[in-house]
């Protein structure tokens, strides 16, 4: 596996432990279909948070949020409709919110670590 493969499972990791921390119920990770990828899909306070996550071992290319452009959340948002119309029983009345967590550092288990919780 690549480093960089390696690198964003470890941020993905360390993402899902701290939304657990906040009081997120994950019910998906790394959840696929044919138009892309939604990284964590959690539960919290009757709203479905879709969660983008970047991680970065250094700034040298810009903070993570960076890659979080338009296009990027257009797409975002396309993945978490399909997501509940393939999960109603999860999604039912819940309000949708992105959010995006992301992690800089040599190592994500003790890099710095900023959350959005709204993505407009």
């Amino acid at each position: 596996m690549a480093a960089k493969d390696d690198l964003g499972r470890a941020g993905e990791n360390r993402a899902a432990e701290h939304l657990t921390r906040l009081g997120y119920r994950i019910l998906d990770r790394n959840w696929r279909c044919d138009q892309g990828e939604l990284d964590i899909v959690a539960q919290h306070d009757g709203t479905l948070a879709f969660v983008e996550v970047k991680t970065r071992r250094t700034l040298d290319f810009g903070h993570p949020f960076e890659a979080i452009d338009e296009g990027k959340r257009q797409r975002l948002w396309r993945l978490a409709h399909v997501w509940v119309r393939e999960h109603p029983m999860a999604s039912r009345g819940r309000a949708l919110r992105l959010e995006a967590i992301g992690i800089v550092g040599p190592d994500p288990a003790a890099g710095a670590l900023e959350h959005l919780r709204d993505l407009r």
